[in-house]
């Protein structure tokens, strides 16, 4: 979609007493561009989502992933026995009472750099759900993107061993919110998607744009995994870079 080149490097920056590492990926150029504030899936900041910030910065945005495990070494845990042991351990280290502060955090940091001007927030699967919760809790995203986050985090999933529905927060949005669920998601109930659905198109003070893609399984935009879906993840990153610009280029 662009013809840009782009750059990647690791940065820190301060999140209360901790430093706290991101991927940062910048446009070569001058200009004064939009940037983004990336939450990633529960693996981390990957080789892949490198890749995937790059060829986002290369759109024309200024973005920085940040990783939800610093703290720890900069991968989820790995001591477990099950996928299922997995994705619980990793929830609950990257839980909203961490990473969302970490996220208002990185805006601060962007906000200081140069070229930075509108600051959105992108997240995938964990990481769109700490973006849903982040953005109920501040004014200061021009936009969101959230993909194929869990609406309801289970009980398992969570610190306090309670469920944490995501639904309930509709009302919070304050800021334009666009959405990509996939109808085969095997980690998702559909009805949940359905619900968190309704409630941000009749409770959200912000516009709400939901996508759901036909055929579409979890995790469908990531190209390494046997569940990718060409079809939907070009069309879901074609709608997301196109959102993007429209609520983050300064000359709009």
């Amino acid at each position: 979609m662009s013809k840009r080149t782009s750059h990647g490097r690791w940065v820190t920056f301060p999140s209360g007493a901790d430093q706290v590492r991101a991927y940062l990926a910048e446009p070569d150029g001058d200009d004064v561009l939009g940037a983004v504030v990336c939450a990633p899936e529960n693996l981390g900041v990957t080789e892949h989502r490198q890749e995937e910030t790059r060829r986002l910065a290369a759109e024309g945005f200024i973005v920085l992933v940040v990783d939800p495990y610093s703290r720890i070494g900069g991968r989820p845990p790995q001591d477990y026995t099950t996928a299922e042991e997995r994705r619980s351990k990793a929830f609950i280290a990257a839980r909203d009472e961490v990473v969302v502060p970490d996220c208002q955090a990185a805006l601060a940091w962007l906000r200081t750099q140069p070229r930075v001007g509108r600051v959105g927030a992108l997240g995938y699967c964990l990481g769109g759900g700490t973006v849903l919760a982040w953005a109920a809790g501040t004014q200061d995203l021009a936009c969101s993107v959230v993909l194929y986050a869990l609406p309801v985090v289970p009980a398992a999933y969570a610190p306090d061993g309670r469920d944490r529905s995501r639904i309930a927060l509709a009302p919070r949005i304050q800021a334009p919110m666009q959405l990509h669920f996939g109808d085969a998601d095997e980690a998702i109930p559909m009805p949940q998607t359905l619900a968190l659905k309704e409630a941000l198109e009749s409770q959200a003070p912000a516009p709400i744009s939901f996508h759901v893609y036909p055929g579409a399984r979890h995790a469908y935009m990531d190209s390494t995994l046997e569940r990718y879906s060409p079809e939907a993840a070009t069309l879901t990153y074609e709608r997301f870079v196109d959102f993007l610009h429209r609520h983050l280029d300064a000359e709009r």
